[in-house]
């Protein structure tokens, strides 16, 4: 830490344990506490109760459980080779070049996700693009959103590169191309799971655009535990997102682990 006092320290952690628990930590272990309860007396849930995890694990939930996966791995894939592409292209250009690049992948950033959508839904809604109505224009809305992410992450990183791996190994004669797969994309490998778990956890997480664009066959997560507490099913809906939150974290947990061993080679 950056405060070496022993008064600064416990000040430090005051203030964590202050802002971080009432604004982050509580809301989310009431979620965790709904979802084991059956009604709501108080100022917390009462009545304990397993049973809600029983349709969260099962059926449709275990369906959207799915969907969420393929949807979110899809796009992360897509969204990191788009993005970590671009963000190599642009290494190579001119300052104007890369700042006309630059704003067109914060561009899905700086507008509403719902603006992302409809953007989706009226350009890909008539011939000879028409994925309305499948599960394809769910998968490029997550892919334009996460890209834009995909592509600050790497492209801060690709700025850190030291050129002096490249140019040693231009100088005993590697080509450009095995200069980019064994020097430039094994020093980015960290940056890139980074970028990788940034994209999987905003895909599983997202909502606006999601609404607007899935088909019945094809209902993510979210949107799963948006329904189910507007029809008054709280308790249910706090299952199915504890059950949403536990997936993703395992999954960045793994991508962290992997990340880990890839900074020590």
């Amino acid at each position: 830490m950056l405060v070496h006092s022993r008064k600064g320290t416990w000040a430090c952690w005051a203030l964590f344990l202050l802002v971080f628990v009432p604004l982050f930590a509580l809301p989310l272990l009431v979620i965790v506490i709904a979802s084991f309860s059956t009604n709501w007396s108080g100022a917390f849930p009462s009545g304990p109760t397993a049973a809600h995890y029983t349709s969260a694990v099962r059926g449709e939930s275990l369906q959207a459980l799915t969907t969420s996966l393929v949807t979110a791995v899809t796009a992360s894939l897509l969204g990191l080779t788009v993005g970590s592409w671009a963000a190599l292209a642009a290494a190579g250009l001119k300052k104007r070049g890369r700042r006309l690049l630059d704003a067109l992948f914060v561009l899905p950033v700086a507008v509403p996700s719902v603006v992302v959508g409809l953007a989706v839904l009226v350009a890909f809604s008539r011939p000879p693009m028409l994925l309305n109505g499948t599960r394809w224009i769910v998968i490029l809305a997550h892919t334009v959103l996460v890209t834009a992410f995909a592509y600050q992450s790497v492209a801060a990183a690709v700025t850190r590169l030291d050129p002096m791996y490249e140019q040693a190994a231009a100088s005993l004669g590697a080509r450009p191309l095995y200069v980019l797969l064994r020097v430039r994309l094994p020093l980015l490998l960290p940056s890139l799971n980074a970028a990788a778990g940034l994209c999987f956890a905003l895909s599983m997480g997202e909502l606006s655009a999601t609404m607007m664009l899935y088909p019945p066959d094809w209902m993510p997560l979210p949107v799963l535990i948006f329904t189910a507490t507007d029809r008054g099913s709280l308790f249910t809906g706090s299952a199915v997102a504890v059950v949403l939150m536990a997936t993703t974290l395992l999954v960045l947990l793994a991508l962290s682990r992997i990340r880990t061993k890839a900074s020590f080679r």
